[in-house]
């Protein structure tokens, strides 16, 4: 927090030059692919601390990668409907286990309808680097390049009801 309360971009490894950082996570409906909650955080929050606000509670499941493996009780705390389908971790010095591993390869294939989203925003609106120094301006940026992206990602929808 700055001295005026508002919040800050997370800064990066101590270096003669500072680079600050945030990350965008987002709610994804799994069928039609689009964006349908957003949280912005600074880049030194961890994964699972946004992920109340990213649920709505009418979810029927939830994927995620294996920052979420532990937040089962959370999931079902939220959205007691949906069955959680997040990537289990893997263990490096035990033998590795094929099912376990399948399993976590369904699941990512599913779950990388959600990185769509990021590839138009980043590709079609530059959202590459931070503007700003600022978390709030940043985040309004992030708002409106994810809106911009669900009305892209559904023009074929819009286009389809209009034309005879």
């Amino acid at each position: 927090m700055t001295a005026s309360g508002h919040p800050v971009l997370g800064v990066g490894l101590p270096r003669p030059t500072h680079h600050f950082g945030m990350k965008i996570h987002v709610g994804v409906d799994s069928q039609s692919g689009l964006t349908h909650s957003v949280v912005v955080t600074a880049a030194n929050v961890h994964d699972k601390h946004p992920l109340p606000q990213l649920l709505h509670g009418q979810e029927q499941r939830v994927y995620g990668d294996s920052a979420y493996a532990s937040q089962k009780a959370l999931i079902h705390g939220k959205a007691p409907k949906a069955r959680d389908f997040t990537n289990q971790r893997t263990r490096r010095k035990d033998s590795v286990d094929e099912v376990a591993r399948r399993k976590n390869r369904n699941k990512s294939k599913i779950r990388a309808r959600v990185e769509h989203v990021f590839a138009v925003v980043k590709r079609l609106w530059g959202f590459t680097k931070v503007r700003y120094r600022g978390l709030a301006k940043n985040a309004n940026r992030a708002f409106v390049s994810l809106a911009l992206a669900n009305l892209y990602l559904s023009r074929g929808r819009f286009t389809e009801q209009v034309r005879p």
